[in-house]
């Protein structure tokens, strides 16, 4: 039987996807990607190479794997042609025969990016920190059903009645707030070159992920950000604008939910977040050496901006809440050698709300910046651990930490990443996570 395995990252992002997807990309015929745009940001190392990827799905670095950007994405076609082009320099295939781009995905324009940067000015003290790359705005035309899909862009007449028609709203916020209003001709002039290269690319990536499963081909299913930046289950507002748990995996791809036979839930030993919103364990005041030394040592810098990421303890109880909104088979335990200077370890296990234990993750953003974090103290194993490929080898002290993880989210922990390369890794046997490595 084939597999269809969706892996969601089940904090607030950057848990490492990038690598896990491209270990596990080597045993699966497609790599979809179903949700975002390229605000996202996957760095693979493969030896001396480091590959980034925004919008193309790690599988592009195995040779012979179909790649799918699905419905569920929003495409920037110039963000699109200057990463492939950059992979092409890399020595990598990005052709139409492995690069499937669906009919139904919709486009990011010239006017989205700059209406990004209006949107942030009016959210004021709601700001929510965005990559200001026009992934939100996209979304919004999206759901007002006034977006441009790629299906739509392939006719011009249609191309251009959309982009005046949109513009005509758009240019009024734009110059409400001191922007310089667009010209339907360059827009216009711009995207049609880009669709015009993009459309060999062009696919019915439903019917063709459904026929896949038919032929009992298998399916690697990978998502953007993660599960707390969620638009729905997410710390709302200050969240992405799709849906990135597993449930979006089949709204976004077109298979149905009976198609999923996984979840593989990648999940960090520390906690980070970019851009604002809530983050309960956030390492400040007395503790922020720490984040600054965990920062340094996971390279916790985006991909995709190079902005800083705020580090924090472990926050085992938002897992958990992941954990029960994605329905992870199996999880993927990364950059557990970051850990490896501290005296001790610090985990977040539950909640308190004015002095009393919540058993709930709050919905309201404003509880959740107010919510005390309960830690339990876990001694560090003050060695390194960097390359470390079997469990075996591991200090006690880091095999306990691992161990409170798995029964405390009652989730096997099927994979631990030492390092960032492919090879530093370990394969925890007897457990699901391996059997999808066995097949």
């Amino acid at each position: 039987m084939s597999q269809t395995i969706v892996v969601v990252g089940a904090q607030w992002g950057d848990e490492g996807k990038g690598k896990i997807v491209d270990l596990l990309a080597e045993r699966f015929d497609i790599v979809a990607r179903y949700q975002g745009g390229h605000n996202a940001g996957h760095s693979v190392f493969v030896g001396d190479a480091a590959y980034v990827l925004h919008l193309i799905p790690s599988g592009i670095i195995h040779k012979g794997k179909t790649c799918v950007l699905g419905n569920g994405m929003v495409i920037d076609p110039k963000a699109f042609f200057t990463e492939a082009d950059r992979l092409i320099e890399q020595g990598l295939e990005v052709t139409p025969e492995r690069v499937k781009v669906s009919s139904r995905a919709h486009l990011i324009l010239p006017y989205h990016r700059a209406l990004d940067h209006t949107s942030e000015e009016r959210l004021g003290n709601e700001k929510v920190g965005t990559t200001l790359r026009g992934i939100g705005p996209a979304y919004e035309d999206k759901a007002g059903r006034r977006g441009i899909r790629t299906a739509d862009a392939l006719v011009p007449e249609v191309l251009r009645a959309r982009i005046e028609r949109n513009l005509e709203d758009a240019n009024r916020v734009i110059q409400a707030y001191g922007g310089a209003p667009l010209e339907v001709a360059q827009v216009f002039d711009e995207t049609s070159t880009l669709i015009e290269r993009l459309a060999p690319f062009v696919t019915d990536t439903m019917q063709y992920l459904n026929k896949a499963t038919r032929d009992n081909r298998s399916i690697l299913i990978e998502g953007a950000q993660a599960a707390l930046l969620d638009v729905d289950h997410g710390t709302y507002p200050f969240v992405t604008s799709s849906s990135t748990t597993a449930g979006g995996a089949t709204i976004g791809t077109g298979l149905a939910p009976h198609r999923i036979t996984g979840v593989l839930g990648i999940v960090r030993t520390y906690t980070t977040r970019v851009g604002e919103g809530p983050f309960p364990t956030e390492m400040l005041d007395a503790e922020e050496h720490v984040g600054q030394l965990i920062r340094e040592r996971g390279r916790e810098y985006g991909a995709s901006t190079g902005r800083p990421r705020r580090c924090g303890w472990f926050d085992l109880f938002a897992t958990k809440y992941a954990a029960d909104i994605n329905g992870f088979t199996s999880i993927a335990l990364t950059k557990l050698d970051v850990l490896d200077t501290l005296d001790e370890i610090k985990v977040c296990v539950a909640y308190k709300l004015d002095g009393h234990t919540i058993d709930y993750f709050p919905a309201v953003s404003q509880e959740l910046r107010r919510v005390e974090p309960v830690y339990e103290t876990l001694p560090g194993w003050k060695t390194p651990t960097a390359g470390i490929t079997t469990r075996d080898e591991l200090p006690r002290a880091a095999n306990d930490y691992i161990d409170f993880i798995t029964k405390t989210l009652e989730v096997e922990v099927g994979l631990i990443s030492t390092g960032a390369d492919r090879a530093e890794t370990i394969l925890c046997p007897d457990t699901t996570l391996a059997r999808w490595f066995a097949n």
